[in-house]
């Protein structure tokens, strides 16, 4: 592995899905979490906010194939201290590691060019609108799961998810899913090689 080989960073773990690597962050109280954003389970974006919650010094670099839409910049909002692409070179995700390590915010040179154009007049999404939770029931609603399955993984009742996914609807002028998938393709909130 990449990070392995420098004698400057110390791989201290590894998780496969959120639920995981929750306890093992907790217990190793590492200075870094790479994080991609689709973990099986708990969401990326959820890590990030419990990492952030639980006023943890340890700092999170979310890596994900979605290099543009809102999701970079909800992130960061969140709390990840950076954010780099998958197709990254190792020295990207070196310099990333190193430079969050060093209490600086990094951001993949992609991502940084697709934020600093969404801010240009006119390039807003819809999702922008969305409060953070809203937007989480939006990715689950995105990747198939049922109003139960989301309330059973954001420890809602199925009523609250109910809500939030109305209110989400409502702000984008949605009527059902297909139209909240159509719209997640194209503004980039879903993995492009993830079938809808």
């Amino acid at each position: 592995m990449i990070l392995s080989s420098e004698t400057d960073i110390e791989v201290v773990g590894e998780a496969e899905t959120g639920e995981d690597a929750l306890p093992a962050i907790r217990q190793l109280q590492p200075d870094v979490v790479l994080c991609d954003l689709h973990l099986p389970g708990v969401s990326g974006m959820e890590v990030t906010e419990r990492i952030v919650r639980g006023h943890r010094s340890t700092r999170v670099v979310i890596v994900s194939v979605l290099e543009d839409g809102p999701l970079p910049k909800r992130l960061l909002e969140a709390g990840a201290a950076g954010y780099i692409g998958k197709g990254c070179d190792a020295q990207e995700l070196l310099r990333a590691v190193r430079d969050v390590a060093a209490g600086r915010r990094y951001l993949g040179t992609s991502i940084a060019q697709n934020l600093a154009l969404s801010t240009v007049e006119g390039n807003g999404s819809p999702f922008d609108n969305l409060s953070p939770r809203e937007l989480e029931v939006a990715l689950l609603l995105t990747q198939g799961l049922r109003q139960e399955d989301i309330a059973r993984r954001l420890s809602l009742s199925a009523k609250t998810v109910n809500t939030h996914k109305a209110r989400l609807f409502e702000k984008m002028g949605i009527h059902d899913n297909i139209a909240l998938a159509r719209m997640a393709s194209q503004y980039g909130l879903v993995d492009p090689a993830r079938p809808l």
